[in-house]
């Protein structure tokens, strides 16, 4: 008989810690621009903390009923340090799948933190203590304990597909996913990103970015440029 709906895979293989760590502090803007604009999580999904908070790590994810947390304790109970706990909610806003007290919880077991696309509750408790959790939104109305669910399977939050052990980035700007076969490669190219954006600005302030770029682009497109009106 098939548990489609309601199942656990207690383990799953993640990349090794040097490579997840070495993304603290790249830009979820930079890590984007070398998917291709693409693995961003819908614009809704954002840090329910004091603006600065920057998350990564491996996923382990979850998926649940929208108005039920069971699973998402489970989760919490089978996460190691390090792991961000990423929940498919349906981005269903009626029942808040987390608060206050799952948040001290995860931070004791140095749970990375939480992507819910769905609601949450607690919002300044949560805030103030500096645990991270991105979310779509509040709702005081507590959820169900009762199932179904699953845990580390495929999902999808915030109109991106997560799999277990994928890593996950996440600042002000939004959330990134990125697939763990590609996390060195994508690791790499978002250093020679960050690293040429402070160039950038450093040539911005000595008067010596170039702009003839945008004309030659608007030329190329057939733009016409107009003395007078």
């Amino acid at each position: 008989m098939s548990n489609v709906g309601f199942r656990i895979y207690s383990q799953f293989n993640r990349l090794d810690s040097s490579v997840v760590e070495s993304f603290e502090g790249i830009a979820t803007s930079n890590i984007g621009d070398v998917m291709g604009r693409m693995n961003a999580m819908n614009h809704g999904i954002k840090s329910v903390n004091k603006p600065g908070t920057h998350i990564f790590g491996s996923a382990l994810t979850v998926k649940t009923h929208p108005s039920d947390n069971l699973m998402v304790h489970k989760a919490m109970d089978l996460a190691k340090p390090g792991d961000v706990i990423v929940v498919d909610a349906c981005g269903d806003m009626g029942n808040a799948i987390l608060g206050e007290l799952m948040c001290h919880y995860a931070k004791t077991k140095n749970i990375a933190g939480f992507i819910v696309d769905g609601p949450i509750r607690d919002l300044y408790s949560i805030a103030e203590m500096g645990f991270p959790v991105f979310a779509k939104g509040g709702s005081p109305r507590g959820p169900y304990k009762e199932g179904p669910g699953e845990i580390n399977t495929v999902i999808s939050c915030g109109n991106v597909s997560v799999s277990p052990g994928d890593i996950i980035v996440g600042d002000d700007d939004g959330v990134v996913v990125i697939p763990k076969s590609d996390a060195e490669d994508i690791l790499f190219k978002a250093k020679e990103i960050q690293a040429k954006e402070k160039s950038v600005i450093e040539s911005i302030y000595n008067g010596n970015w170039g702009r003839s770029w945008v004309d030659e682009t608007l030329q190329s497109k057939g733009c016409e440029i107009i003395e007078q009106h």
